[in-house]
C-alpha cells in the first residue's frame, strides 16, 4: 500500500524565524521487512511527480512568490501518492476527489488548530472515516491517509483565517495540477504484459481444440499456461476489479484448457468405435466454434476491441441437444456412453467460454467503460463496489474495517492530546506516524513501525549531511527536492525502508527552502517519530487480528450470506409476491459485510509473515470466483425489480434448491468436512432444463437464464478450487 506525508505548512514554518507474535519464525518475518516489490516500480510515475513538486517551487521563487509556490508543492506531493497507470477517467477522478479532499484538510485544520478541543475532536472523526476507507479499498484508504495527515499537519500551525483559506486554495491547485500532469503524461497501458501472455494462452487453446489429439504428444499449452500463470501471479497484491477479472481469465483458461482436452479425447473414442456416425461431426463442429469464440477472447485482450461472439454459445447449446438426440440411434451401450459424456463436456465448456468471454470484454478500454456505467446506473445499494452501501454496511463491530476505524481514532487522539498536552517541538509528527504505521495487517504496521523509526533517523542524518558537506543553493535545493521526491515516488513504493529515508530527507529539504535549519528539527522529529511508532505498535500488539487461521472461516460466512441473499430472493421471485424490501436489504448489507471481511482478510494475510504465494494464488482465485457469482446474484436482484413479472417456471425451483445445496456444502468445506464428490448436485443440467423451459424472448426469463449460466459457472469453478485447496489441507493435517 503506497504512503504519503505530506510537507510541513510553509507559511507557517516561514514566519517561525528560527517483533513478531509468538510462532512466527524470525527469518519469515525478516523476508516483510526487507521484502523488495519491483511491480510498483515506475520510472515515468516517478518523473512527473517529481516534477508537480519541483515545477511550483520553481515557479514561486521566478514570481517572487516562495511561500506560495512552497504550499501548492505541498499539495502537490500530497496527491502525487494517489496517482498510479489505470485509464485516464477514473485515475482523473481519484486524483482531484485526493486533492480536494486533502484542501479541506488543510482548511480545516488550519482553523481548528489554536482550538485545542476542537483539533482533537475534528481530528478523531476524520481519523476514523480514514479506517473506514480501508473497506473500499487500497486507493481509498490512502487517499483516507494522505488527508488525515495533512489536516494533523495543518492543525499544528497558528494561521489566521485568511491564511488558511488561502493555503487551502493553493493546495488544492498543486493537486490539480499533479493530477493534470499525471493524465497528460500517462505513457504506457497498464496490464500489458498480463494481457499478452492471456492472449498466447487462448490463441493456443484455439489451436489445440482445431488440431488432432496425439497421445504420443506432451499435453498441449503447458508452456503458455505456465507463461501466463507466471505472469498473473505478480497480481496476487492487487485487488482492484482488473486484476481479479485478469486472474478469473486464468483460471477459466486453466478449466477451459482441460474441458477441450477430454471433449478431444471423447471424440476420438467414438471415432474409433463408428468414425461414420454423426455424433463425431458434431464433436468436431463443437471443437471448431470453440476455437472461434478462444479467438475472439484472444483479440479482445490484445487489440482493445471486442467481436461479440455470443452466437457461438447457442449453437454449441443446439449441437449438445443434437447429441442427446443421436443417443438413440447410438450403435452400442459403450457409444452411448461416451456420446453422453461429450454432451455434458460441451455444456460444461459453452459455460466457460461464456465466463472467459465476459471477462476478456470487460478488460477493454469500451468494456471497463460500458462496466462503469452499468455499475452507476444501478441503485446505490445494488451497487458492487458502491461507497454508501459499503461503508453502511460495514458500521458494525463484525467489521475488520470498523474495528481498525476505532483503533486508529483512539490512536489519533491519544498521540495528538499527548503532543499538544507536553507541548514537544513539531509534535505533529507523533500523531501523523501513528496514521501512517498503524495499518489492518499485523506485519504491515511491525514492519513498518520498525522501518518507519529506522528510515527516519537514517534520512534526517543524511539531508543533514548534505547540508554540511554540499554547497548548498535555492537551484541545489530544488535539485534535492526534485531528486528525494523521484526516489520516493520511484522507488519508495517497492520497500517502505527506502520510502522512509527518501521522505525524511525531502521533509527536511522542504523545511530548509522554507528558512528554517534542518539541525532545529533533525532531534523533534527523531523523537516525534519514535514515540508515535512505539505507541502505533503497542496498539496493534494490545488488539492483533491474525488471518490465516481465519481465511476458511471468512470465506465460509461470506458463502453463507451469499446463501442467504439468494434463497430470499429465490423465494420472493417462486412467490411471485410483492419483494420484502427490507428484508432483502437487510441479507445484501450481511453479504456486503461478508465480502469486506474477506477481502480485508485477504489484503492482510498478504502481509503477514509465512504465507506462501501458492496459498495467496489460492485464495485469490476463490475470491475472483465468488465475486463473479455475487455480481449475478445482484444483477437478478436488480433485474427483477425492473422487468415485468411473469410465473417463476418450475425448474427454476429445482435450480435455487440445488445452488442452495451447492453452497451449502462448500461452506462444509471449508470448515473441514469433505463433501462425496457426488454429493455436489448438477447445476448445469439443472440450468439446460430451465432454458429449455419458457419464451427466451421475455425479458424476465431471458435475464434469469443468462444469470443462472454465470452463477453455475462460476459456483462449479469455485466448487474445483475449494475442494482442492481442502484436498491439500487434509493431507497436511
Amino acid at each position: 500500500m503506497p504512503d504519503a506525508e505530506p510537507l510541513v505548512p510553509p507559511l507557517q514554518a516561514a514566519t517561525q524565524g528560527s517483533p513478531g507474535p509468538p510462532g512466527v519464525a524470525h527469518q519469515s518475518f525478516w523476508r516483510v521487512l526487507t521484502r523488495f516489490d519491483h511491480s510498483k516500480m515506475s520510472v515515468n510515475r516517478a518523473l512527473r511527480n517529481a516534477a508537480g513538486v519541483a515545477l511550483p517551487l520553481i515557479a514561486g521563487y521566478a514570481l517572487a512568490m516562495p511561500r506560495g509556490g512552497l504550499v501548492v508543492a505541498s499539495g502537490a506531493l500530497n496527491v502525487a501518492y494517489s496517482d498510479g497507470s489505470d485509464p485516464y477517467p477514473r485515475r482523473a477522478r481519484r486524483m482531484v476527489t485526493s486533492a480536494v479532499l486533502c484542501a479541506l484538510a488543510v482548511l480545516l485544520g488550519a482553523l481548528s488548530g489554536p482550538h485545542s478541543g476542537l483539533a482533537i475532536g475534528i481530528a478523531t472523526v476524520w481519523a476514523f472515516a480514514a479506517g473506514m476507507m480501508v473497506a473500499l479499498g487500497v486507493t481509498a484508504s490512502d487517499i483516507g491517509v494522505i488527508s488525515l495527515v495533512s489536516l494533523l499537519i495543518y492543525a499544528a500551525q497558528p494561521l489566521t483565517t485568511h491564511q488558511a483559506l488561502i493555503s487551502g486554495a493553493l493546495a488544492l491547485g498543486g493537486g490539480l495540477f499533479q493530477a493534470a500532469l499525471s493524465v497528460a503524461l500517462w505513457p504506457v497501458q497498464r496490464y500489458e504484459p498480463e494481457r499478452r501472455a492471456l492472449a498466447t494462452l487462448f490463441t493456443q487453446l484455439a489451436h489445440i481444440a482445431e488440431s488432432p489429439l496425439l497421445p504420443t504428444n506432451a499435453p498441449a499449452a503447458s508452456a503458455e499456461t505456465d507463461a501466463a500463470q507466471a505472469v498473473v501471479s505478480g497480481l496476487e497484491s492487487d485487488q482492484s476489479v482488473e486484476a481479479l477479472r485478469f486472474r478469473a481469465l486464468l483460471n477459466q483458461a486453466e478449466r477451459i484448457r482441460l474441458s477441450i482436452l477430454i471433449l478431444t479425447r471423447l471424440r476420438l473414442r467414438m471415432e474409433r468405435a463408428s468414425a461414420g456416425h454423426r455424433a463425431v461431426a458434431i464433436a468436431h463442429e463443437a471443437l471448431t466454434l470453440a476455437a472461434g469464440a478462444l479467438r475472439a477472447i484472444a483479440a479482445a485482450l490484445t487489440a482493445d476491441t471486442f467481436s461479440n461472439a455470443r452466437s457461438h454459445f447457442g449453437e454449441l447449446r443446439r449441437l449438445a441437444q443434437q447429441l442427446r438426440d443421436e443417443l438413440a440411434q447410438a450403435p452400442s451401450n459403450f457409444f452411448a456412453a461416451v456420446a453422453r459424456d461429450t454432451a455434458f463436456q460441451m455444456d460444461a465448456l459453452g459455460g466457460q467460454l461464456r465466463a472467459a468471454l465476459d471477462l476478456a470484454a470487460n478488460n477493454t478500454p469500451a468494456g471497463q467503460a460500458d462496466f462503469d456505467r452499468q455499475e452507476s446506473r444501478q441503485p446505490l445499494s445494488l451497487r458492487f463496489r458502491g461507497w454508501y452501501a459499503t461503508l453502511r454496511a460495514n458500521l458494525t463491530l463484525e467489521s475488520s474495517a470498523f474495528r481498525h476505524a476505532v483503533r486508529l481514532a483512539v490512536m489519533t487522539a491519544i498521540g495528538e492530546a499527548l503532543g499538544r498536552g507536553f507541548y514537544w517541538q513539531r509534535s505533529y509528527w507523533l500523531p501523523m506516524t501513528i496514521v501512517l504505521v498503524l495499518k489492518p495487517e499485523f506485519a504491515v504496521t511491525f514492519s513498518r513501525g520498525l522501518l518507519r523509526i529506522a528510515g527516519t533517523i537514517v534520512g534526517l542524518f543524511l539531508a543533514t549531511a548534505l547540508f554540511h558537506f554540499l554547497p548548498i543553493n535555492v537551484t541545489s535545493q530544488i535539485l534535492l527536492i526534485f531528486l528525494f521526491t523521484f526516489l520516493l515516488r520511484w522507488v519508495g513504493p517497492a520497500n517502505y525502508g527506502i520510502f522512509g529515508i527518501a521522505v525524511s530527507a525531502l521533509v527536511v529539504l522542504l523545511i530548509a527552502i522554507a528558512g528554517i535549519a534542518p539541525k532545529d528539527v533533525i532531534w523533534a522529529r527523531g523523537i516525534n517519530t519514535s514515540a508515535g511508532g512505539a505507541l502505533a505498535l503497542l496498539a496493534y500488539w494490545v488488539w492483533p487480528t491474525w488471518e490465516r487461521t481465519r481465511f476458511a472461516e471468512q470465506m465460509a460466512r461470506m458463502l453463507e450470506s451469499y446463501r442467504d441473499y439468494f434463497r430470499v430472493l429465490a423465494e420472493s421471485y417462486l412467490r411471485g409476491a410483492d419483494w420484502d424490501a427490507r428484508a432483502i436489504e437487510r441479507y445484501r448489507l450481511a453479504s456486503r459485510v461478508a465480502r469486506s471481511n474477506l477481502e480485508g482478510s485477504l489484503d492482510r494475510l498478504a502481509s503477514e509473515p509465512g504465507t506462501t504465494p501458492q496459498l495467496l494464488s489460492r485464495f485469490n482465485a476463490m475470491l475472483a470466483s465468488s465475486h463473479r457469482f455475487i455480481h449475478s446474484v445482484m444483477a437478478l436482484d436488480a433485474g427483477w425489480q425492473q422487468t415485468a413479472a411473469v410465473p417463476a417456471r418450475p425448474p427454476f425451483k429445482q435450480f435455487a434448491d440445488d445452488l442452495d445445496a451447492t453452497l451449502s456444502l462448500l461452506v462444509a468445506a471449508l470448515r473441514g468436512t469433505r463433501p462425496a464428490d457426488n454429493a455436489f448436485p448438477n447445476l448445469r443440467e439443472d440450468h439446460n432444463r430451465l432454458v429449455a423451459v419458457g419464451d427466451p424472448q421475455t425479458e424476465r426469463y431471458a435475464l434469469v437464464n443468462v444469470e443462472a449460466d454465470r452463477m453455475t459457472n462460476s459456483l462449479n469453478t469455485l466448487r474445483e478450487q475449494i475442494l482442492d485447496w481442502s484436498r491439500g489441507t487434509n493431507k497436511k493435517s
